[in-house]
Order: structure tokens, then sequence, then C-alpha cells
């Protein structure tokens, strides 16, 4: 590890980091884009700062444990190739601090828009009663969804064990145990006789030719979350075929698919998906009503 003996203050080992990191071709994209950003996440949660840490605090100086702390985690940043959350332990999502770690993967879905406006105008509030989080790993979106829609009942579903120990720890985390339960389920096998009026899905979608050819820092989270055969569709296939049963009347599916999105219209060239915009920007999440559904799943068959 490079000498920091002449590093001093708070500003002088983010304008460090964001140096390492640059000349180590390290890849942002788990809730920063970019090194400077990713340098102030690792330097602030090092000294334990908030983040909207004032600007007068940059210049204050740090003691010898605290250069060695705060040295050894950013060194680990260009050692280890994983994302900051991995090393942190902490993830932003939808505006709340969530745990997370390598059993996960780390939130970064465009889909905390829609939670944060209740799922308008795409359902009534007053209809709005019970909503699923399918393939839920952290339990970030559905965990969101009921700190922004207090009056909402959420179940978080998972096929690993793992996850939901990381979700379970994020119920708690935000004190969310009457409202929120999450539920060991392959897709909606253990849901039988369950309904909801929203199901939310960030299913693996990743195709295993895409997924090899991704940075290091991705290639840290488990494969579980990311990879699906059938060219990265097999789950959304299997969620288009179950989701039905599981919608109220006024129900509405939303499926993130990613990379996947030309793949899911070819595959499905005549089935009216509303393609979700996002002001913060992403794409690749669609939306259908239950009533679409039952049409998408009465043509399947013929």
């Amino acid at each position: 590890m490079m000498t920091t003996e002449s590093l001093l203050t708070i500003r002088d080992f983010i304008r460090w980091g964001t140096s390492r990191f640059n000349e180590a071709g390290l890849f942002f994209g788990h809730g920063t884009d970019n090194a400077l950003d990713e340098a102030v996440t690792l330097v602030l949660h090092a000294l334990h700062l908030d983040r909207d840490l004032p600007p007068l605090y940059l210049d204050a100086r740090l003691t010898m444990d605290e250069r060695e702390v705060v040295s050894s985690l950013i060194q680990r940043r260009v050692d280890e190739r994983v994302p900051a959350a991995y090393l942190t332990n902490e993830a932003w999502f939808s505006g709340a601090p969530f745990y997370v770690d390598e059993r996960v993967l780390v939130p970064r879905s465009p889909i905390a828009e829609l939670l944060e406006v209740g799922f308008q105008p795409w359902i009534d509030e007053e209809k709005l009663h019970r909503v699923l989080d399918l393939c839920t790993g952290s339990g970030c979106i559905g965990i969101a969804a009921a700190l922004h829609s207090p009056w909402i009942e959420v179940d978080l579903v998972d096929i690993s064990q793992d996850a939901l120990q990381v979700a379970n720890k994020n119920i708690k985390k935000h004190q969310l145990i009457d409202q929120v339960r999450a539920i060991h389920s392959d897709l909606f096998s253990a849901l039988q006789g369950e309904r909801y009026d929203i199901i939310v899905s960030n299913p693996p979608y990743v195709n295993l030719d895409e997924m090899n050819g991704l940075a290091d820092e991705y290639q840290a989270e488990p494969r579980l979350g990311l990879v699906a055969e059938e060219h990265g569709l097999l789950i959304v296939n299997k969620i288009l075929s179950e989701a039905a049963q599981h919608l109220n009347p006024h129900g509405v599916l939303i499926i993130e698919v990613g990379s996947s999105a030309e793949a899911v219209l070819k595959r499905y060239p005549t089935t009216p998906f509303v393609w979700l915009d996002f002001e913060r920007g992403g794409d690749g999440v669609f939306l259908l009503t239950a009533e679409q559904l039952v049409e998408f799943n009465e043509q399947s068959k013929r």
C-alpha cells in the first residue's frame, strides 16, 4: 500500500482514494457511478460520519488510527474489486439505508421511484393493501414500499435462505415486523391462496454469456440473484405464467428485466407490455395488469 503519511484531512483522503480508484480502473455501478463519490462513501463510513457532512469538516485532521482505517478500506476496494456496499455493509435505496453483504445483490433498481409515489398512477391508493416482493434479496423493494406506504402489508419472497436472513435483518432494522414478513418460497410455490394488489420483482435475468463478460464487481455478487437460463428469461417466464393466480382483479405486475428487455420483446411480440420511464434513469422495467395477464395465459394455451 502506498504511503499516506502526507495525508492529513478528510479532503486529502477523499482525493487520494479517488486517484487510487481511477488508477486501478475500478468499475462503479453499485450505488455510485464515479471514483469521487465512491471515495466519499468509503471515507465517511470509515470515520462514522454522515453522508451530508458539512463542507467545513472536510478540512478536519484525522488521527493516526483513523488514517490507518481509512487507507486500509480504500486499499481493500482496489485489491478485492467488490462493491463498496460489501465493505461497509450498507447500501442506500429509495432514501433508506439497508444492510447488505455477499449473500444478496446490492440494491440499485429504478423501481425505487415507483415506491416513492405509492405505485401511482398504476393503482388507486385506496386499492393498495397487499404487496408481494418476489425474488426479494435484501428486501429493499418491499421494505421501501412499506416505508413509503405505511398502511400496506408486504410479503418478501426468495428461494435463498441466506438472502432471507438479510431481508429479516432489514425488516428489524426498519422496525417493520408487524407490517412485513419474509417467506421462503420458490416463486409462488409457498403462496397458495395468497393474492396481492401489486406483485413487483427484480428477478435473475442475466444470461450466462453476458454474466461472464461483466466487471469483477458483478462477479462478487451471488449468481443466484443474477443469472437465469433460457437467454435470461427462465424466471421471468415462470412469473408471467403464474402471477395472474396471485393478483386481485385490479392488480398489477411489475418486473425488471434490464438488459433482457430485447429478449422479452422477441419472445412475446404481441404482449402489450408497458415499459416504464424513470426520471432518475434506468430502464428495462415492464408492467402488465391482472386482466392482461389472464389474456396472456389464455393465448399461451392456444
